[in-house]
């Protein structure tokens, strides 16, 4: 039931933030095809991915997949636009709260990005101030981070689904490039040690990525134009009455 897109709070994503709607349906494909691969909990899986992002209705236009040319984080310093991002966790898990959503979803909404750092702002910040000692802090998600398989899957799956949209190109190549450099670096980064996932996981988890995004991304045969009548050279012109 759960599942159901036309449960009223994801219609409510839907009307509002159609971007993130869309990428949460492209999210949960992608992280249920691999958690069925791990032997994964797939429903819970496909469940948690649609409302994982659900704190983004408070404010739909300051992310990228509901923008319309202008970007209202241009007007912003980068430790104020940090903290409306990282803010729709806790926005997600209210409204969740509201909805009376189970708490094995409201896992997915608090872990997908577990104490992960919102790295453009930081980076941004960093660079207008070089030499200073940056409060990490203001960048940083609350966590925690994933404690099962099904909130991990997720989090690789939301990384690597937002980052495939920004390829220039999408070869096998540029998409496993992708999708080890994602995963890796969240490995390095700690992110997934609190999860039970298995170095055999992480490398089916790859694979099943690569493999649907390769599908999502395939080239497609472009149709030729259909030939233009010519005029028939047997017709006399008609004259004028």
């Amino acid at each position: 039931e759960l599942a159901d897109i036309n449960n009223p709070l994801l219609m409510r994503l839907s009307n509002e933030c159609p971007g993130t709607f869309q990428h949460s349906i492209a999210v949960s494909n992608l992280a249920s095809d691999a958690a069925q691969r791990i032997g994964a909990n797939v429903q819970l899986v496909r469940a948690g991915a649609l409302y994982h992002d659900i704190g983004k209705l408070s404010n739909p236009a300051f992310f990228t997949e509901n923008q319309h040319g202008v970007n209202p984080h241009d007007a912003l310093p980068p430790e104020r636009s940090a903290a409306i991002v990282i803010n729709h966790v806790s926005d997600g898990l209210q409204l969740a709260e509201r909805a009376g959503l189970p708490e094995l979803i409201r896992d997915f909404i608090r872990e997908h990005h577990g104490a992960g750092m919102a790295k453009y702002f930081y980076i941004t910040y960093c660079k207008a101030h070089p030499g200073e000692d940056v409060d990490k802090s203001l960048f940083s998600y609350p966590g925690p981070n994933p404690r099962s398989r099904e909130t991990s899957v997720l989090m690789m799956a939301d990384s690597v689904e937002a980052a495939s949209r920004s390829l220039k190109e999408h070869t096998r190549e540029a998409i496993t490039d992708l999708v080890n450099r994602i995963i890796d670096g969240q490995i390095a980064d700690g992110l997934h040690n609190e999860s039970a996932l298995a170095f055999r996981d992480v490398a089916v988890i790859k694979e099943a990525f690569i493999k649907r995004l390769m599908t999502i991304y395939h080239s497609r045969i472009a149709y030729p134009s259909a030939p233009k009548p010519e005029a028939s050279q047997d017709k006399a012109p008609v004259k004028a009455q």
